[in-house]
């Protein structure tokens, strides 16, 4: 597949060499071409520099031919503005990303309408997942981190217990998603017996999973 990554700092050029490891083809635009000095010396896409808004450079890095485009600039105004450039002007393309850094620039971003990453508030939810409990161990992370995908460990005091008498006291808050024993995974339905050492994935909100760890200390209470 095409890609554009535009911005080529620290996300940009790490993204460019991730694309180009797999297989794609992969264009890196800059207005600083010394900034193409990070790309790992294995990179062998190409380098446009020059203004992101400009006609010319946008032709120049194939934009006409993209399947995807990340905006990844240090500039939360400038990712905002130029995606809605490509949005609006290359609305063949099929994937427009943009970089959130400021959290408090979000909702600017999402009032474009954006497909918006925050690698601070993602950061700062799983650090704060794995500071409270890290047997709860998050798999997939939709969004931004406000539905996460995560696995935890049926406990002894849950042992021989039914599925809903954990699930009751989140009602919701969570989907269940499947049950792991022995390396066999199912569909659990909510009559399922659960055992220690079961693993249970779920999916659910930050809310969802300090909810359920409470059910899972409450001992052998119903």
């Amino acid at each position: 597949m095409n890609f554009i990554v535009i911005g080529c700092g620290r996300v940009g050029s790490e993204l460019s060499y991730r694309l180009y490891k797999n297989g794609h083809q992969v264009v890196v635009v800059d207005s600083n071409k010394d900034a193409f000095n990070r790309i790992h010396s294995d990179f062998h896409g190409r380098t446009v520099g020059g203004e992101a808004l400009s006609v010319d450079t946008l032709k120049r890095a194939g934009m006409d031919h993209a399947d995807g485009v990340a905006v990844v600039t240090n500039s939360d105004t400038m990712n905002a503005v130029i995606g809605h450039t490509i949005r609006t002007h290359y609305p063949q393309v099929k994937q427009v990303l943009v970089r959130n850094y400021d959290p408090a620039m979000r909702e600017m971003l999402e009032a474009f309408g954006l497909q918006i990453v925050s690698s601070t508030a993602w950061g700062a939810e799983r650090l704060q997942e794995l500071l409270i409990d890290p047997s709860f161990r998050a798999v997939f992370s939709a969004g931004n981190g406000e539905v996460e995908l995560y696995e935890m460990y049926i406990p002894e005091n849950w042992s021989e217990r039914s599925l809903s008498a954990l699930v009751d006291g989140c009602k919701n808050m969570i989907v269940v998603a499947a049950l792991t024993r022995a390396g066999r995974a199912e569909l659990p339905t909510p009559e399922s017996m659960l055992k220690s050492g079961d693993v249970l994935t779920v999916s659910t909100t930050l809310e969802g999973v300090t909810a359920l760890r409470a059910r899972l200390h409450e001992g052998t209470e119903a």
